[in-house]
């Protein structure tokens, strides 16, 4: 069974930095890894992504220069370090993959979500 599992997130304050980490498993493959965030009343939105060929990345503007993602191939894991976090940042943080199940098919899968709250 293919999944995506996250830990870290909760409450930090404004300035204050925080890691987020996504491990998947039951995947022979995976073509990108990343995060997206939906805040209150909100779209989900993409936060950054990372390719398992070349390690090319994209972030959001609103987080450029702020936030960083990482992979580690060999775990098939990504994290996702934040740091001058706003209140505006304040979302459940989902990691996001495209990965190929051991049934050779591929699709997008997400993890359960974890929260991020940035007090001001």
């Amino acid at each position: 069974q293919v999944q995506l599992v996250e830990s870290g997130g909760g409450l930090v304050q404004a300035g204050g930095s925080m890691r987020l980490s996504c491990a998947a498993s039951g995947t022979i493959s995976i073509m990108y890894m990343g995060w997206y965030r939906q805040a209150p009343g909100k779209q989900r939105e993409v936060v950054a992504t990372i390719y398992t060929n070349g390690g090319s990345t994209n972030y959001a503007r609103s987080v450029k220069g702020r936030f960083t993602i990482s992979r580690d191939n060999a775990q098939n894991t990504v994290d996702l370090q934040m740091s001058g976090l706003k209140p505006e940042d304040t979302a459940v943080y989902y990691c996001n993959a495209f990965m190929q199940s051991s049934s050779q098919q591929w699709r997008e899968y997400w993890g359960q979500g974890t929260q991020v709250t940035v007090s001001s």
